[in-house]
């Protein structure tokens, strides 16, 4: 713990500006809640201009040892919520069986990473969920590294405000796009640290689950994937190889064979849902349609229409995981649920669980992560990858090939864990000195792997925050 005479110092210097209240009850949950819960907000950037709102739950098991977890999802704009309660990451989950009309009831999730740690739940970039700018200005020319670097500001007050934690092991994690947000993070918080910052993170490490890495080698290898899953026949495949050369992104239009090929190529896989591809593709005749990954409720003419997907014997055939989402746009929006958050009035038009309008906007100015991967070997830093191995959106042939790329040694050669006795995946162990890496796959998970398999992805955690095997 810190001197009280540095401390104060401290507060004098980083300027924290932040708002905190405790929750002890939420409107779908009966009765007070089990675990205990902070929502609030923390100003970065000039003037406090950009307020970032997070969740935080403090871990079910020991919250003075277990570890401290800053999670990010993907997008960029999804909102934390999601993960929160769609990946099962919280101790909350939406109950579909029991929710009517416009009132979703939530229930306890057996599954919650709060069992093992203590875990900020963050809405960021700004324009994310609940977190939201004061000047209009402040979401002009909102890019990686800005996002990056809000971030860190965040966490660097959020721990200040939050003295207790700052003993407790440190993780940096997310999915999918947070695959370029988290390393830029913890490649910061590393050179914080060595530059005596204050306050100093006890950072261990950092966990990645199908995580963008380099995205035009990402997709270069959904071919690839395509094939091992047979979506292609292995005549396709072997004909594009020869006629492609191995590039299946950014084709030379004049290169007619390759380009016949990819065309034979779009005709099988145009169909498949890429997030995960056993699971059916919603199109408008069938389904609500999802524009992008937000959800489109545009396309309802009037709340009655939504309201009748709520009714799940009535849903129209085939049932998609999007459905489940719905849920999250009627109780984020509801304005007692809002109060009883502590959200700021009048900070946001409407809640999205992934806002388009920013993503949209939002400029990628880091192609690729992969040099602040190769940069924190050094550091002696845990790693934590995972894929959903029949996910094509980031495919796992792709993050085993930047993986490989490290040329990192092998200590664990590639075999199945197990939950329940039954194999819940695939694993392999490299180190570099004090260095760390496991990557392994969720058998039959998709693009964010805990949201299909959650007992799987529980234990994964848990065995991996605890230094035991997988």
């Amino acid at each position: 713990m810190l001197p009280q005479a540095f401390l104060l110092i401290t507060l004098l210097n980083i300027n924290v500006a932040s708002t905190s209240n405790i929750i002890k009850t939420l409107p779908g949950f009966r009765g007070d809640l089990p675990f205990k819960l902070e929502t609030g907000y923390v100003g970065v950037g000039g003037m406090d201009d950009v307020q970032l709102f997070y969740y935080f739950f403090e871990s079910e098991g020991s919250p003075k040892y277990d570890p401290l977890v800053l999670w990010l999802t993907g997008g960029p704009s999804c909102s934390a919520f999601s993960g929160l309660v769609y990946e099962n990451l919280g101790p909350l989950s939406f109950d579909y069986a029991h929710s009517i009309g416009n009132k979703p009831k939530l229930k306890l999730n057996p599954y919650s990473w709060t069992k093992v740690a203590n875990i900020i739940f963050l809405d960021a970039p700004v324009g994310t969920g609940f977190s939201y700018v004061k000047n209009w200005e402040g979401y002009s020319n909102l890019n990686d590294t800005l996002s990056a670097a809000q971030t860190y500001e965040f966490l660097r007050k959020w721990l200040m405000d939050h003295p207790k934690f700052y003993n407790n092991p440190l993780y940096i994690a997310g999915d999918s796009y947070s695959g370029i947000i988290v390393p830029m993070l913890v490649q910061e918080i590393s050179d914080g640290n060595q530059d005596e910052l204050v306050p100093p993170m006890n950072l261990k490490g950092y966990v990645l689950g199908n995580p963008v890495t380099d995205e035009k080698r990402d997709n270069n290898y959904k071919v690839l994937f395509a094939y091992l899953k047979a979506l292609i026949s292995d005549e396709l495949y072997q004909s594009m190889k020869k006629n492609c050369k191995g590039e299946y992104i950014n084709v030379d239009l004049n290169n007619t064979l390759c380009v016949e090929d990819l065309e034979l190529y779009n005709e099988c896989i145009e169909d498949i849902h890429s997030g995960q591809i056993l699971e059916p593709s919603c199109t408008l005749g069938a389904s609500p349609k999802s524009a992008g990954s937000k959800w489109n409720v545009n396309y309802f003419s009037d709340k009655d229409s939504i309201n009748l997907l709520l009714s799940f014997p009535q849903l129209p055939r085939p049932w998609c995981r999007s459905y489940n989402y719905l849920f999250s746009y009627i109780w984020a929006n509801d304005k007692t649920v809002q109060d009883a958050l502590h959200i700021q009035e009048g900070s946001i038009k409407e809640w999205e669980r992934c806002n388009k309008t920013l993503q949209d906007s939002y400029i990628s100015d880091v192609s690729s992560s992969l040099v602040y991967h190769e940069n924190l070997i050094k550091k002696g830093y845990r790693v934590l990858i995972y894929s959903g191995d029949h996910d094509m959106v980031i495919p796992y042939v792709a993050t085993m090939a930047w993986i490989e790329s490290l040329n990192l040694t092998v200590d664990s050669r590639w075999k199945p864990w197990f939950v329940d006795g039954q194999v819940a995946g695939y694993r392999v162990q490299y180190s570099d000195k004090k260095y760390q890496l496991t990557y392994t796959t969720i058998k039959g998970a998709g693009h964010t792997a805990p949201e299909y398999k959650p007992e799987e992805c529980h234990a994964m955690i848990s065995r991996w925050l605890a230094y035991y095997p997988l």
